[in-house]
């Protein structure tokens, strides 16, 4: 699949995050559980595209997040998934990554995803809620979410992302 088609899904997953899902989910759970489904495909881009593909993506569907969703502050999310994008595929860049690895990554690129935010919001003034609060309220139970979505969308991302490679090199040995 070609990357203009990867970000084509992820527009269409970044709709689903803020809109179909709270259809989707308890009114108990709508204010706790915080959806990061185009934080998923960053760090798919990450581990089967490389670091700099997931800053490029990172950072502009961090932007569409700062403009869309949270208006307070611009930039905090597009700088946020930019570095944890990259970070990632820094450090897994020449290793093959198995499920389990890919599913452990997305949980602590998450993580600290999550921390990074509340902590920049905590600096500013925007929260005045404790960090222990932060993460057994909104924190944890969104990366239990993001890890169920990851294994859903695995095998799927996981082969879009490798085909969309595999065709940029063969394109740049044919030059």
């Amino acid at each position: 699949m070609s990357m203009q088609r990867i970000v084509g899904v992820m527009l269409l997953f970044f709709l689903a995050e803020g809109t179909l899902y709270y259809w989707l989910l308890p009114d108990s759970m709508v204010g706790r559980i915080v959806p990061h489904f185009t934080l998923a495909f960053v760090l798919f881009a990450a581990l089967y595209r490389g670091r700099h593909t997931a800053l490029i993506l990172g950072m502009a569907f961090g932007m569409l997040q700062d403009l869309a969703f949270y208006g307070r502050i611009i930039g905090v999310h597009s700088f946020t998934m930019g570095l944890v994008g990259y970070m990632t595929g820094f450090l897994l860049e020449r290793r093959r990554s198995t499920l389990m690895m890919a599913l452990f990554m997305i949980c602590v690129s998450t993580l600290v995803y999550d921390t990074i935010v509340y902590f920049i919001y905590r600096v500013f003034r925007l929260t005045d809620q404790t960090f222990e609060w932060a993460v057994s309220n909104h924190i944890v139970p969104s990366v239990f979410l993001q890890i169920l979505f990851s294994l859903a969308v695995y095998v799927p991302a996981r082969r879009w992302f490798e085909s969309s490679a595999g065709k940029t090199k063969t394109e740049d040995e044919e030059e």
